[in-house]
């Protein structure tokens, strides 16, 4: 039967000319392509199925033709009239010969063309590359040298044999979760992010993450920072992707980050052995109390404030198991944070155990030892002022990774970006029952929001208006015209709380003695005046800022608490207010209200700024760097003016002296004062009222325009914000040649005052205080040196205080003998308008005892006016009837009678 198959085979494929042995006609394929001689000179085809029998015929069918047979180089001979191609579609023009260089940068451009055909249409042309960067090679080429090499049995890398892809958005019905985690996808994710850490360039054309990797090793970190904004401006596709699958993500980056260090840096993995990708300027950030079950294994970025962390504890990361019945190794096995990973039995001898953990580690060999990482368990909270009144602050616990533990601590204002998961917690299953979860945030990438991120944030617009404001003559007295700008009057109290925002500059020779640079300052006064209205008025101008009431504080409420976590059973420190406003402002409200006990607790803070505790075994300082602003109440509401300030209020001495600045407020009566505030109040009201009409801001802005000692234009509250900022954070004013001798002999003048009328004690916190008040007043005019007119001017603010405490008896004569610091760069018109005052009241008087009524108008005479005012060395009054103050204070001149005029 096989020698009749042969035969059969060898008459198909034998040739006409080659003796008549065949009628079979060659191969139409092979005689396509080989062929020698014309087709009319073959004879014609002769089937010769006649002498095949039936069963030969279905074999034949069954098994196809064998074209390998003896005589199979025949159908290779040449046929000339086949070898020749159609003359459809057939360029046979002569062309010029193409140099190498030229024919490479045609394709180079035909290859980029077929590309951007791609992006449009989705679809690649066959035999396009995807890689750039491997332009000289298809991809039949690259499949048949992997093929080689794998059939070499040579050493590859098996994502190279994974086929990339070029359209990720068509995830073909999966879930992004799913299609990320396929090979095609992750390697195709895995290059593009590679792609753009190497070439992602600035607007500049300055390559930032080549330049950031450097630096981070060159500080041997193995943290990188990528912000958001710039992955969703270079490639989307994977910016959607981040935040809908984040574990499976930041896993491509890392590894594509690693890869590209090592690239760079070869030996950087003997220093780091992982490379971590932080993901910053996530564009959504969400509030504590909103976080919802849809925010489950997504990426979310969230603030607050640290109130406690843990200590710093090894978890595993990869772990191996011995087998104790026969010592053999189990693993790496990838231990993750959702559950414990158990074997399930031994490979060697088929138990089922038990297994003991191989505590044993060593840092490069993975595949040997069990592999621990850095764990810290940290409680963030919402911040005191974002919270709404009448609700509790939500707090959240965050786990911190690898190298992010100890990157903050409590009191730190953060926002952290991170994993929203949630695990089993078995308490929590017990009151609520099963299945209920606990959420934690695993974090990726903290931020610490302090003055210099701030400064960061700056732009370069915002930073040259602040320079040409400092350049204004008048600057301090425009930002004490912004301070609270809703509140009428009360300029004193503008001015200490501007100085009190803008502080001096502490000093720490050889961090052995601390002195601080914060100034405290105290508002006293009777009810009514504004005083709670200026603290919350810090509260939303200062950067960080912490809101509290004496009723409501208590001594570990403000300072710090010790408290036993739960679950560890390890004690941990709770941070008060003071310590919440590090580096911030701490408004204390009612000020009197607190117990004495609990105003006690912060004497440490208010002058050495630290919190020393002893408890439980904890012996420790945290820092309570902040300026402290309270507001109190006078003894039997109203303040008594014939007692001093000390009889008052019910505050000891000790606390007294431990404030730079004392303000008294007073609800004096006077019906033009009055008046001008009646007006202010309702003006605001109309003004800010919501349903008002936009048509109408015209009409009223002249109304709202109200009276100014000054005149000058108030700084925007946005600006005026940002002007602080940057001159806490740039500005440091250094004392340099100022009057020592005017400093001591006002401080001796002081201390013999004291004495004598039993008022407050003047200790030398108050030279310490002169100092901070003048470094405050540089910094207002960005000034790097502290000059004779700061000195002057904190001489003014600390007498003013100092005489505003005094009894009204004495208050009079103490101003009359410190009148030449009192009267430094006071504004003229303030002067002559208190004089022209005290010239009405006396006149008032006079009329009433005389005749025993009231008039209805005053005339000054002009001359007996210009006579006092020249005994204050000031010769002009023209500007001061010219002036707003004046008018608005109902005074009109009489320049034909010589006469100045005050209706009643």
């Amino acid at each position: 039967m096989a020698d009749r198959e042969q035969e059969i085979s060898s008459s198909i494929f034998s040739s006409p000319r080659s003796g008549g042995q065949s009628s079979s006609p060659t191969h139409p394929t092979s005689r396509g392509l080989t062929s020698s001689s014309p087709p009319r000179d073959l004879p014609p085809f002769e089937d010769d199925g006649d002498d095949l029998d039936s069963t030969v015929r279905e074999e034949e069918e069954e098994d196809g033709e064998d074209l390998f047979d003896d005589n199979l180089e025949r159908d290779y001979r040449n046929i000339p009239a086949l070898d020749v191609y159609e003359r459809t579609g057939v360029d046979d023009l002569d062309y010029e010969q193409m140099s190498p260089t030229s024919r490479r940068e045609a394709e180079i451009a035909m290859r980029k063309r077929d590309r951007e055909e791609a992006r449009i249409t989705g679809r690649l042309r066959d035999g396009v590359l995807y890689d750039e960067s491997d332009e000289d090679e298809s991809r039949p080429r690259r499949r048949r040298r992997l093929a080689e090499r794998a059939a070499d049995d040579e050493s590859y890398d098996k994502e190279e044999m994974i086929e990339s892809i070029e359209n990720l958005e068509d995830m073909k019905d999966h879930t992004v979760r799913e299609w990320v985690s396929m090979q095609a996808p992750r390697l195709e994710i895995k290059n593009r992010f590679k792609q753009f850490l190497r070439t992602y360039v600035s607007e500049k054309g300055y390559s930032i993450y080549r330049e950031k990797i450097k630096q981070m090793c060159q500080a041997n970190q193995s943290s990188l920072v990528i912000d958001y904004n710039h992955l969703a401006s270079e490639w989307q596709v994977i910016a959607y992707f981040l935040p809908e699958a984040p574990a499976e993500m930041l896993k491509i980056f890392d590894e594509a980050a690693k890869e590209v260090v090592l690239n760079m840096f070869p030996n950087y993995e003997r220093i780091a052995s992982d490379i971590h990708i932080r993901i910053a300027e996530l564009p959504l950030l969400e509030e504590l109390r909103y976080l919802r079950q849809l925010h489950l294994n997504q990426l979310i970025r969230t603030r607050g404030v640290v109130t406690s962390n843990t200590g710093i504890l090894p978890q595993l990361k990869l772990v191996k198991f011995n087998c104790v019945k026969c010592s053999y190794i189990l693993g790496p096995f990838y231990q993750g944070q959702e559950r414990e990973t158990k074997p399930g039995s031994c490979p060697e001898c088929q138990s089922s155990g038990p297994f003991e953990i191989n505590m044993e580690q060593v840092a490069y060999y993975y595949n040997r030892y069990t592999v621990y990482q850095n764990y810290q368990r940290i409680t963030i909270q919402e911040s005191p002022g974002k919270v709404a009144a009448g609700r509790l602050p939500r707090s959240k616990d965050a786990l911190l990774l690898a190298d992010l533990v100890d990157s903050c601590k409590p009191g730190d204002e953060i926002e952290i970006t991170g994993i929203y998961r949630n695990s089993y917690d078995t308490s929590l299953n017990t009151a609520n029952g099963f299945p209920v979860f606990t959420t934690v945030i695993e974090a990726n990438y903290i931020n610490k929001k302090d003055n210099k991120s701030v400064i960061d944030a700056l732009t370069d617009d915002d930073v040259k208006t602040i320079i040409s404001l400092s350049k204004d003559e008048r600057i301090g007295e425009r930002i004490v015209e912004s301070i609270a700008p809703s509140i009428y009057g009360h300029l004193k109290v503008r001015r200490a709380i501007a100085v009190a925002l803008f502080g001096g500059e502490p000093k720490d020779p050889g961090n052995k003695h601390r002195v601080r640079g914060d100034i405290n300052l105290l508002i006293c006064g009777d009810p009514g005046t504004a005083k709670s209205q200026f603290l919350k008025y810090v509260e939303k101008i200062a950067h960080r800022s912490v809101f509290t009431t004496g009723q409501g504080a208590s001594a570990v409420g403000l300072t710090a608490y010790v408290n036993r976590n739960p679950v560890s059973k390890e004690w941990t420190l709770e941070a008060g207010a003071l310590v919440l406003a590090d580096k911030g402002v701490c408004l204390i409200d009612e000020f009197d209200k607190m117990n004495d006990q609990d105003r006690t607790s912060i004497h440490e803070a208010m002058e050495q700024q630290s919190i020393s505790i002893s408890k439980a075994g904890i012996v420790t300082s945290l820092q309570a760097r902040c300026t402290i602003i309270a507001a109190a109440n006078p003894l039997g509401g109203r303040y008594d003016p014939s007692l001093t300030f000390s009889e008052n209020v019910d505050l000891t001495e000790p606390i007294l002296s431990r404030f730079d600045i004392l303000c008294t407020v007073r609800d004096t009566v006077d019906p033009v004062q009055d008046e001008q505030l009646a007006k202010f109040v309702v003006a605001s009201h109309v003004q800010h009222h919501p349903n008002k009409d936009v048509g109408d801001n015209e009409k009223d802005a002249a109304e709202d325009q109200l009276p100014s000692s000054s005149g000058l234009e108030k700084i925007p509250q946005e600006m005026l914000r940002k002007y602080i900022i940057y001159a806490r954070e740039k500005v440091n004013p250094k004392l340099h040649n100022i009057n020592q001798d005017k400093v001591a002999h006002l401080y001796a003048e002081l201390r013999r005052e004291s004495m004598a009328t039993g008022s407050i004690p003047i200790t030398v916190r108050h030279i310490e205080s002169m100092i901070r008040i003048a470094e405050a007043n540089a910094r207002m005019h960005l000034r790097e040196y502290v000059s004779e007119d700061d000195v002057n001017m904190a001489i003014r603010i600390m007498l003013e205080s100092f005489i505003d405490t005094q009894k009204f008896s004495v208050m009079k004569g103490m101003a009359k003998a410190f009148s030449k610091y009192l009267m430094y760069n006071k504004d003229n018109n303030e002067l002559l308008l208190f004089l022209i005052k005290q010239m009405v009241r006396d006149q008032s008087a006079y009329y009433r005892n005389r005749y025993g009524g009231e008039q209805d108008y005053v005339e000054i005479e002009e001359e007996e006016f210009a006579e006092k005012a020249r005994q204050l060395h000031i010769h002009s009054l023209k500007k001061f009837y010219e002036s707003e103050l004046f008018t608005g204070n109902r005074f009109v001149y009489d320049s034909s009678r010589k006469l100045i005029i005050q209706s009643l």
